[in-house]
């Protein structure tokens, strides 16, 4: 971890979303038992077995939560993108960390303490509801996840992908342009899939017609003919 000047962490908590409708008084204690993590890239949070003493929230940059097979293979889980939490649900299990975490790009995080959230939940019961549903949102996601991993091939995972990383004005568009949030061997595993058959899929698009790729940046003709593949 490198060395930063503080940050103001008040100001931070007001802007995310969890402790939206916090008063100034309840937004002072939670930064209390809140610390700062600046990460560079490549940087471990925490190992899988690790003790859980509250939850992460990311300012900005990028984490990769991820565990290891015996064999030495990497999953990836999932990629944790600005605004987001991650830890809420061992917290409140009282478990280890089940992954490891590590930074995909420099960044910024807020660690809030375990003991500072179970004080707030005792004052305020929206505040466990806004936990409740940020966590039920996540296990929605997982299922999904699930679903697509069982249900749909390689190719329909990769479409479904692409056009969910697509903005909300570029969903019908035409010739539009993402940039991969992360290497391609990262989104592979997150996909559930090896890295050559990532770039097999991504050939076979290629030959389609359906995308252009230029390093980390997917130019897409029609995103109309892209979705009719989407299974």
């Amino acid at each position: 971890m490198q060395a930063n000047h503080p940050i103001n962490i008040e100001a931070l908590l007001t802007h995310i979303p969890l402790f939206n409708g916090l008063a100034p008084e309840e937004i002072n204690r939670m930064a209390r038992s809140t610390r700062e993590i600046h990460a560079s890239k490549g940087d471990i949070l925490f190992h899988k077995g690790d003790p859980c003493n509250g939850f992460h929230l990311l300012v900005y940059g990028q984490i990769k939560l991820a565990f290891t097979s015996a064999q030495g293979t990497e999953k990836v889980v999932e990629i944790i993108g600005q605004g987001q939490s991650f830890g809420e649900a061992l917290m409140f299990m009282e478990k280890p960390y089940i992954v490891f975490a590590q930074a995909l790009t420099d960044s910024l995080l807020l660690h809030v303490s375990k003991a500072a959230v179970f004080d707030e939940l005792e004052r305020d019961h929206k505040f466990g509801r806004k936990m409740l549903a940020g966590m039920s949102m996540r296990l929605h996601q997982l299922m999904s996840d699930v679903e697509s991993y069982s249900l749909h091939s390689g190719k329909e995972r990769i479409i479904g992908y692409l056009l969910r990383e697509l903005s909300e004005a570029d969903q019908d568009g035409v010739k539009v342009s993402i940039t991969l949030p992360t290497n391609k061997g990262v989104i592979a595993s997150r996909l559930n899939l090896t890295q050559e058959h990532f770039s097999r899929i991504l050939h076979e698009l290629i030959e389609l017609g359906l995308i252009v790729v230029e390093g980390r940046k997917i130019h897409i003709p029609s995103v109309a003919n892209l979705r009719k593949h989407e299974g």
